[in-house]
């Protein structure tokens, strides 16, 4: 960075709080659209799975593959076919949640006990009714861990895809720029906000799963009275 210059300055910060915010909420709908996405094409693999067992290894087969690519060689590659916009930076973002989800959300279902789903089909709980009623809501708290994983890790991807261009937009464009221009007051201001949009995810995904789970909360109470 340029010598003499401060790590933050923050008479350019207040001066460009307009532009900081409106790149905070590019990030956050970026990666808030990718997870939503991410999650719906998640949730019916992982129905699938629970129908054809035989067909879980070669789903998490493929989206293990997939994970494993480099994130600028993703990026990268899929410029070259849609170009630099959001349709490109959301198929790389749904692609890495992908792996995350489906077996968070497998394990979630195969973690409901046995005799639960019994004791539903004896109430006459038909196979969508229980899956409401009784599968799902006991499944949350890994689905919940598969989310706040997969938002973390959107969140700090949506970083790496605005240095193949300022189009796909977020707080890695003031990262990027900021590197560019060696002005660290940009750097640090991306790399802090997507650290703290990272643990506000977070957070937002733990109350979720409280409020979804009260029988979870009351347990736990009981236990430490």
């Amino acid at each position: 960075m340029r010598d003499g210059q401060p790590l933050v300055d923050l008479a350019w910060v207040v001066a460009h709080l307009d532009e900081i915010a409106r790149r905070t909420l590019e990030h956050l709908w970026i990666a808030a659209l990718a997870v939503g996405v991410g999650f719906g094409v998640a949730f019916g693999l992982a129905l699938l799975v629970l129908r054809v067992r035989r067909a879980y290894g070669p789903i998490v087969g493929l989206t293990g593959v997939l994970y494993t690519i480099p994130s600028i060689a993703l990026f990268a590659a899929l410029v070259g076919v849609t170009g630099i916009s959001l349709l490109t930076a959301e198929i790389a973002l749904v692609i890495y949640t992908l792996q995350i989800l489906v077996r968070s959300i497998v394990a979630g279902f195969d973690a409901v006990p046995a005799d639960v789903l019994e004791a539903a089909d004896g109430l006459g709980y038909g196979r969508l009714e229980r899956l409401r009623r009784v599968e799902l809501p006991l499944a949350v708290p890994l689905i919940v861990a598969g989310l706040r994983l997969a938002s973390v890790s959107t969140i700090g991807l949506v970083t790496i895809a605005a240095q193949l261009g300022e189009a796909f937009g977020g707080l890695g464009v003031l990262i990027t720029q900021g590197l560019q221009t060696f002005f660290a007051t940009k750097v640090y201001t991306g790399a802090i906000l997507s650290v703290a949009l990272a643990i506000g995810a977070d957070v937002v995904f733990v109350l979720i799963q409280r409020r979804l789970t009260p029988w979870a909360r009351a347990g736990a109470n009981r236990l430490a009275g």
